[in-house]
C-alpha cells in the first residue's frame, strides 16, 4: 500500500469513528419520534414490524438508598449462535455509554441485564442488538 493511499485510508476511517456514534444517537427530538435509519423503536420498527414484541428492550426501575437498578429485559429466544442477542447497552441523557452487558447464547438462557447507577436522574436509553434483525431501542426516565 501506498503512503497516500494509507493516509486517505486513515483519514476516512477517523472520520467514520467520529461521525457513526454521533449520527447514530444524533437527535433526541428524532428519537423521541421513533424515527431512524440505524436503529429500530416500538413506533417505528421498519422492516421488521412482526418483530417489535420480541426485540424492543423493555425497562424496569427501581430506587432505593440513593441507588438505581435498571434491569433490561428482551424478550427473545437464545437459539445458540443462530439467533440471539448479542448484547444490551445503557447511555444516559447525553448518549453517554454507562454500561453494557454481553450475551453468550450458549450460557445465558435469556436477555436479562441488570445495571446499578448512582445518584442519577434523567432518561436512559437501553439498546438491544440481535444478531438477524439489528439494533433496537428503547427509553425511560430514572
Amino acid at each position: 500500500m501506498e503512503r497516500r493511499d494509507f493516509i486517505r485510508i486513515s483519514a476516512v476511517g477517523l472520520g467514520a469513528g467520529i461521525a457513526a456514534p454521533t449520527m447514530v444517537l444524533a437527535n433526541s427530538e428524532k428519537q423521541a419520534k421513533g424515527s431512524s435509519d440505524i436503529y429500530y423503536t416500538k413506533e417505528d420498527p421498519g422492516r421488521w414490524s412482526e418483530k417489535v414484541a420480541t426485540h424492543v428492550p423493555n425497562i424496569e426501575i427501581e430506587k432505593a438508598d440513593g441507588k438505581t437498578t435498571v434491569k433490561v429485559v428482551t424478550p427473545h429466544e437464545m437459539k445458540g449462535h443462530a439467533h440471539y442477542i448479542v448484547k444490551h447497552v445503557l447511555l444516559d441523557q447525553n448518549h453517554k455509554f454507562l454500561e453494557e452487558r454481553m450475551f453468550d447464547p450458549a450460557k445465558d438462557k435469556a436477555a436479562i441485564s441488570t445495571f446499578t447507577l448512582q445518584d442519577y436522574n434523567g432518561q436512559i436509553y437501553a439498546l438491544s442488538m440481535c444478531n438477524k434483525h439489528d439494533l433496537w431501542l428503547n427509553t425511560a426516565t430514572v
